[in-house]
């Protein structure tokens, strides 16, 4: 379809490069311009209405509007959007994710997952006086340098050498190592050849939408420990939807440092960094100006608007079952992609854990960056744009599909009908 001259759509088209904030490249005939949303749907500024599969990159795990959230939200305004400074909801907020996270015993807020992971790899250089950090090929970090280094690649590169490509930084080149996730043996020969100047390891648990090897975060675990080297799980994603204790608890490995962001916040800007006490104290203000100090603040982080979401949003996500209830939907959701891809006698890999899920046009197994490179990339970016023709909204990059506790039976269904419409479509290319 195209749009209006007047249209909302054709006015992003004029102001945003591409009509996008980012990652939502489509052709111009399928963009749209979300208006409001409520439980899985959302509806655009056209009046129409799509299943929403990416819900706000995860952040909606509760769905849109819920209305507790939204009450707490509100409440919390009445009295104040910003103080710049601790306040009560902040402090209860802090208390409520130090109980249910491993390894948080201090925590700081920030107002997004980009800047608790940024500020995780700060601490760890100044905890350990070290300049470099390793990270898998492949992983997202976050906006800042570290965070896209050796992200988006298209080729195997000569690891541990990092691909600057994205970045914006050549000198992630020098100061950022880069390992193969899921394979232990190899990041261990990286590691202990850099040991002495590694700061940090930083890791998504759930690297994208691949799940770990056995063995393979209790060796990064062992091996972190043992060398004095920092261990940063990239929480933004999985933290409190995989389990109350996030990616930690489900995986039964304890880092020393956790980024939060994403679900924590209902849908609400929120960042928070965690971990144990002897390294989060570089931050002590009483340390400045001293070698071992961190200095950290934010002027919205901790506000007390996203902090009653949160607290309102740990109330739902806590209560007994509830993250059962994601699992088994999850479960029904990669089990629905499966079948429709064998019915339709094609071949994929179904990707995932927990309420997340990733389709990978490949007919062998995809368990690291380098086997995923090697899928039909093409192919799936068709398939998003084909699901986003029929009514389901996503990220056309397709690197994970998103549920919700409002992604119900008949959700499901919906979209199962879709898919296998969009697989077929986007056998050829237009």
């Amino acid at each position: 379809m195209s749009h209006r001259s007047d249209s909302w759509a054709s006015r992003a088209l004029r102001r945003f490069p591409g009509g996008s904030n980012g990652e939502f490249g489509v052709p111009p005939e399928l963009l749209v311009v979300p208006e409001r949303g409520n439980g899985a749907r959302i509806w655009d500024t056209e009046g129409r209405e799509f299943l929403d599969f990416t819900m706000a990159w995860g952040s909606a795990l509760v769905g849109h509007a819920h209305p507790k959230v939204v009450e707490a939200a509100t409440t919390a305004a009445r009295d104040g959007l910003n103080f710049a400074s601790l306040n009560r909801r902040s402090i209860e907020l802090a208390e409520r994710i130090c109980s249910v996270s491993p390894c948080a015993e201090r925590i700081r807020f920030v107002a997004s997952g980009t800047e608790a992971t940024l500020l995780c790899l700060r601490v760890a250089h100044a905890a350990t006086g070290r300049p470099k950090v390793l990270r898998f090929e492949g992983a997202y970090h976050g906006q800042h340098a570290v965070g896209v280094a050796g992200m988006i690649h298209s080729r195997p590169t000569n690891l541990p050498t990092c691909d600057t490509a994205g970045a914006g930084a050549p000198w992630t080149e020098h100061n950022v190592l880069v390992a193969p996730y899921n394979d232990l043996e190899g990041t261990t020969q990286i590691l202990k050849a850099h040991a002495s100047s590694l700061a940090a390891v930083i890791v998504e648990p759930l690297h994208r939408c691949l799940k770990p090897r056995p063995g393979f975060l209790e060796g990064l675990r062992a091996l972190t420990r043992q060398h004095g080297i920092v261990l940063i799980f990239d929480e933004v994603v999985t933290g409190f939807r995989l389990a109350p204790g996030g990616a930690q608890e489900y995986y039964g490995v304890i880092p020393d440092l956790v980024a939060y962001g994403k679900a924590l916040g209902g849908g609400f800007p929120i960042g928070a960094f965690a971990g144990r006490a002897e390294i989060m104290e570089v931050l002590e203000e009483q340390r400045l100006p001293g070698p071992r100090y961190v200095w950290s603040a934010s002027t919205t982080g901790g506000n007390p608007v996203s902090c009653a979401a949160a607290l309102a949003t740990l109330d739902i996500l806590l209560q007994p079952g509830v993250h059962a209830e994601l699992h088994a939907l999850g479960h029904r959701f990669r089990n629905g992609l499966q079948s429709v891809v064998q019915n339709a006698g094609e071949y994929a890999q179904i990707l995932g854990d927990g309420p997340l899920g990733q389709v990978a046009f490949s007919a062998t197994p995809v368990t690291d960056h380098i086997s995923w490179l090697a899928s039909d990339r093409a192919r799936g970016g068709r398939l998003m744009l084909e699901l986003l023709a029929r009514g389901i909204f996503l990220n056309p990059m397709g690197t994970k599909l998103y549920l919700s506790l409002d992604h119900s039976e008949s959700v499901l269904a919906r979209f199962m009908e879709a898919f296998a419409e969009a697989l077929q479509a986007s056998a050829t290319p237009r």
